[in-house]
C-alpha cells in the first residue's frame, strides 16, 4: 500500500519529523493549560540517531508521547477513517497525484517509514504518566503491542533499514549528509530544534548534537528571503496534502494590535469537506508559541478549506476555544483575514483565469455558503462567485457579466436550480427562455436553493427563478397580439376553474403558462414559495416543513391541452377528463424529477390510457 502511494522515499523522514514537532507542539500546550501537568518542558526538541553497522534511524521526540490504548488506536490502525475506507479510496484515486491527495486525508504518514524500512519500532511514554508502551511491525498486517518500564517522556521511532543492496535502498539513509539534506529541504521552519546525533568518535565520546535547522518561523520573514518551495513545504505541514497550495497570503497586521498570517488556498478539496466533522481552522500562535491546532474562530465557516498560520502579539498564551470566540481582538483579526482571503481569490480572477477556474471548481460550492451566512461581506463574495449559463457550455460568468449582456427590455437576472446541467436544460419551464434567446443562470449546487433567496438582488435586478412566480416576457417571440392572448385566455377560463376543482388537493392554482413552448404543463412555485428541493433540504436537516401546493401551468398551443379544452366543452361526462387532468399534473412532476404522489395509481391510469389507444 506504501509504495502504490508515495513516489518520493525521502519523505518518510518529513513525515517523521512532522509528526515529533507536532508532539512537541501538544506538550507545550498542555502544560500551559495543565499547571500540574507532571513533564519536562525546559528543553523540548527532535533528533535523528543513525547507526550504520547496525542499519537503523532513530528519530525521537520529547514531547507529548501516547498512552497505551493511543497508540493502539492512532499507530495500529491507519488512520481513524478506517482502513478499509482508504485502501478503496485509493483503488479508485483515478491517477497518481489523486493517489498521493489520500495520503494527507487518513494521516497515515507514520507508515511511509515502511518505504524504506523492514521492521518499525516505537517506544511513548505520554507526559505525566507513569508507564510506557512498546509498538513494533514489519508492515505485514501485523504489529505487537506491550507495555514497557522505562521508556522516557515522548516518542521515540526505530527504523530497522533495509539492506543496502535491496531494490528499495536507493539512498543511504543512515548518512549524515543525507539525513542533513532531507531536513534542510523539507523542515527547516520546523519551531523546534532538529538534532543530528553524532556516531561516537574513535574514543568513545560523542561530539555535540548537530542543529540541522534554522528554526525561523516563515510568516517573520520577509517574502524576499522565502522561496516559494518552503512556503509549499510549511503548507504540507500544517495540512498533510500532498500537492503545492493553489495560491499563498501574506498579510502583516501593525497598529494597536499586531499579528502575522500566512494562508494558503488548497489546490483540491478534501474528501470530507462538507462532513460534519471535518476539521476547519488555522493555526493559531502566540509570539511563535503554538496556541492551537484549528482554531475555528479565525475563519468563518464558508472558508473552512484555508489552511495556514497566525502568529499574534497581544493575546494571553493561555486561552481556549471559548474564550477566543469572545475576544474583540480575535473578531477583528477574523473579519480582516475575511476580507484578506476574498481579495486574493479576486485577483486570481482578474490575474489568473486558469487558477481561479481551478479554484471555483473545488470549493465555489463552499463559499457561497457565505452568501447566506454573512451578509456583510455578500458583496464581495458575490464579486468572486461565477455561474454556469444556457449562453456558455464551458465557462461560468459572473453576475456582472450577465447584466452587462442582458437583451433589452429585460428586468430581471433569471436563474433555476436543480441536480445537473443537463436536468435543467431539459426542463419545460426554460422553454420559453431558449425560444427567446434570453440567458439563465444553471444552479445545481444544494447552497444554491438557499442563497439566491437570500441575495434577491444584484446591481438593482431582482433575482427571478424560472420555476417560480408567474413569468412575464412579454409579446415578443410568440407571435400574439394582446387581443389574442385575452381571447386566448377567456377560452379556456371554465377548463382552468374545473381543473383547479378537480385537482384541489394537489395544487393551489391552474392557469396558462407563457413559458411553456413544448410541453403540455409544467408546475410552479409562488413567487416567495419554496421548491420541492428546498422543502427536502430542510426535511433531510430535521426541520419540520409543512407541504406546500404547487401551481400547475398549462401550455394552450399545444395540442394535448387545446385537445382537453375541447373535450370539455363538448361533453357533460367527463369521468374520463378527471383522469386526464390528473395524467396531465402527473406528467408536468415527472418533468421536473419529481413524483406523483400516488406512483401506483399514475401507471394503471397511464397504462390504461395506453391500451385504449391499441
Amino acid at each position: 500500500m506504501i509504495h502504490s502511494v508515495y513516489s518520493n522515499k525521502d519523505v518518510f523522514l518529513r513525515e517523521l519529523v512532522s509528526n515529533a514537532s507536532d508532539a512537541l507542539d501538544k506538550l507545550r500546550l498542555e502544560a500551559l493549560r495543565d499547571d500540574t501537568l507532571d513533564a519536562d518542558v525546559s528543553d523540548l526538541h527532535i533528533e535523528i540517531e543513525a547507526d550504520k553497522e547496525a542499519r537503523t534511524l532513530t528519530v525521537r521526540d520529547n514531547g507529548i508521547g501516547m498512552s497505551y490504548d493511543e497508540v493502539g488506536q492512532l499507530i495500529g490502525t491507519i488512520a481513524n477513517s478506517g482502513t478499509a475506507k482508504f485502501l478503496q479510496e485509493l483503488r479508485e484515486a483515478k491517477d497518481d497525484a489523486g493517489a498521493e491527495g489520500l495520503i494527507g486525508q487518513f494521516g497515515v504518514g507514520f507508515y511511509s517509514g515502511f518505504m524504506v524500512a523492514d521492521e518499525m519500532t516505537l517506544v511513548t511514554r505520554r507526559a505525566g504518566e507513569a508507564q510506557g508502551t512498546r509498538w513494533s511491525s514489519r508492515g505485514e498486517g501485523t504489529y505487537t503491542l506491550e507495555t514497557v518500564d522505562d521508556a522516557p517522556q515522548g516518542t521515540s521511532v526505530t527504523l530497522h533499514l533495509k539492506p543496502a543492496d535491496s531494490e528499495d535502498a536507493l539512498h543511504d539513509y543512515t548518512s549524515p549528509w543525507k539525513i542533513r539534506e532531507i531536513v534542510k529541504r523539507y523542515s527547516d521552519f520546523i519551531t523546534w530544534p532538529v538534532k543530528l546525533v553524532p556516531a561516537p568518535g574513535e574514543d568513545g565520546e560523542a561530539p555535540e548534537p548537530e542543529t540541522l535547522n534554522s528554526m525561523k518561523a516563515l510568516w517573520a520573514r520577509s517574502r524576499e528571503e522565502v522561496s516559494d518551495d518552503e512556503y509549499h513545504e510549511l503548507y504540507k505541514h500544517i495540512s498533510h496534502d500532498w500537492r503545492d497550495p493553489l495560491e499563498t497570503i501574506r498579510l502583516q497586521a501593525e497598529g494597536t494590535f499586531e499579528y502575522q498570517a500566512l494562508l494558503f488556498l488548497p489546490a483540491h478539496a478534501p474528501h470530507d469537506l462538507f462532513t460534519q466533522n471535518y476539521r476547519r481552522g488555522v493555526q493559531l500562535y502566540v509570539k511563535r508559541v503554538f496556541i492551537m491546532d484549528d482554531c475555528e474562530a479565525l475563519l468563518p465557516p464558508y472558508l473552512r478549506f484555508v489552511k495556514g498560520v497566525v502568529d499574534a502579539a497581544d493575546l494571553s498564551l493561555n486561552v481556549s476555544r471559548e474564550i477566543l470566540q469572545q475576544d474583540r481582538h480575535i473578531q477583528l483579526m477574523q473579519r480582516r483575514l475575511t476580507k484578506k482571503v476574498l481579495s486574493s481569490v479576486k485577483e486570481l480572477m482578474t490575474g489568473s483565469p486558469e487558477k481561479y477556474a481551478d479554484f471555483w471548481r473545488e470549493f465555489g460550492a463552499v463559499l457561497k455558503e457565505g452568501l447566506v451566512t454573512d451578509a456583510d461581506n455578500r458583496d464581495a463574495i458575490l464579486a468572486v462567485s461565477s455561474f454556469a449559463t444556457t449562453a456558455s457550455e464551458d465557462e461560468p460568468v459572473t453576475l456582472k457579466t450577465y447584466v452587462e449582456r442582458m437583451k433589452d427590455g429585460q428586468d430581471a437576472v433569471y436563474y433555476m436550480t436543480g441536480e445537473s446541467r443537463q436536468s435543467i436544460e431539459n426542463s419545460p419551464h426554460m422553454e420559453a427562455f431558449r425560444d427567446r434567446g434570453i440567458e439563465v443562470l444553471l444552479l445545481t449546487d444544494a447552497v444554491d436553493e438557499v442563497w439566491a433567496d437570500a441575495v434577491g438582488e444584484f446591481d438593482g435586478k431582482p433575482l427571478r427563478s424560472v420555476a417560480k412566480g408567474d413569468i412575464d416576457l412579454g409579446t415578443d417571440g410568440d407571435g400574439k397580439s394582446e387581443e389574442e392572448r385575452e381571447q386566448q385566455s377567456a377560452a379556456y377560463e371554465e377548463l382552468l376553474g374545473w381543473m383547479k376543482e378537480q385537482l384541489g388537493e394537489e395544487v393551489k392554482d391552474v392557469r396558462l403558462s407563457s413559458r411553456l413552448t413544448v410541453s403540455p404543463a409544467c408546475v410552479v412555485s409562488d413567487t416567495d414559495g419554496m421548491t420541492p428541493a428546498l422543502e427536502q433540504m430542510y426535511r433531510a436537516m430535521g426541520q419540520e416543513v409543512p407541504a406546500t401546493k404547487r401551481i400547475l401551468e398549462l401550455n394552450p398551443d399545444h395540442a394535448l391541452v387545446k385537445g382537453l379544452n375541447e373535450a370539455y366543452t363538448q361533453r357533460e361526462d367527463r369521468t374520463e377528463l378527471v383522469e386526464t387532468a390528473e395524467l396531465l399534473h402527473g406528467l408536468a412532476v415527472l418533468a421536473e424529477g419529481g413524483q406523483p404522489k400516488e406512483p401506483a395509481r399514475f401507471v394503471k391510469l397511464m397504462a390504461d390510457r395506453l391500451e385504449r389507444t391499441l
